[in-house]
């Protein structure tokens, strides 16, 4: 299992996470926006650090964690069908380096480019462990 913490006031950000949630439908992915501060203090994450963009975390080894572009390609590879794709990604000279920068460039200028929620999106499969979820929608 991972966790992605997404910008849950972005519309891009929900609107992938959204994606995420159909074609997954938790079996891979749990999630939480980055306005949960509580679970950001439980996964160690500082809000400074969510300024550098999404983050995904190997729920079995925590300590094992992408941000920004990385982050992106890991959920991409993580997907067989997309997993071709990523290391292609990756092997093409320039291409990542420039996949970088737009990541950057999007991160940085979300709300003007896409707009922001009135209010922030709680996902349909919120971090759980045992029998408890934080952040879902009940």
């Amino acid at each position: 299992m991972y966790h992605v913490v997404y910008d849950g006031n972005c519309n891009l950000c929900v609107n992938l996470v959204r994606l995420l949630e159909t074609l997954d439908r938790g079996e891979r992915f749990q999630y939480t926006p980055m306005q949960d501060e509580a679970m950001l203090d439980r996964l160690g994450i500082t809000p400074e650090a969510c300024e550098q963009g999404m983050i995904l975390i190997n729920a079995d080894v925590p300590e094992q964690r992408w941000q920004g572009s990385a982050a992106a390609e890991e959920i991409g590879r993580l997907f067989p069908a997309a997993d071709l794709a990523v290391a292609a990604y990756r092997a093409v000279p320039g291409l990542k380096m420039g996949g970088d920068r737009l990541y950057e460039f999007i991160r940085d200028n979300r709300y003007a480019i896409f707009g922001k929620r009135g209010s922030t999106y709680q996902p349909t499969y919120p971090i759980c462990e045992s029998d408890r979820c934080w952040g879902s929608r009940e």
